[in-house]
């Protein structure tokens, strides 16, 4: 965060310059680089389509995503119990 702030300080002192926020990995770059003030941020799918998780109850996340795997478990024929 301290590189990329100072980043935009010094792009702001140059005409038609603007900063980059490239290999969002995690939903919560997207809201560093805005904090920061990144004029672009290129994110993949994946991550924001975790925005429909914002504001939830991180135990109901975690079961969901359990509940994901368990899925994922029984449609190949294996389970975690005996």
């Amino acid at each position: 965060m301290p590189f990329m702030t100072e980043s935009v300080k010094k792009a702001a002192a140059k005409p038609n310059c603007e900063v980059l926020w490239a290999s969002t990995r995690e939903l919560i770059n997207i809201y560093q680089a805005e904090g920061c003030g990144c004029q672009i941020i290129t994110v993949p799918n994946n991550i924001l389509a975790k925005r429909k998780n914002i504001g939830n109850d991180p135990y109901e996340v975690s079961l969901d995503t359990v509940r994901g795997f368990a899925k994922d478990i029984a449609s190949l024929g294996f389970h975690i119990l005996p």
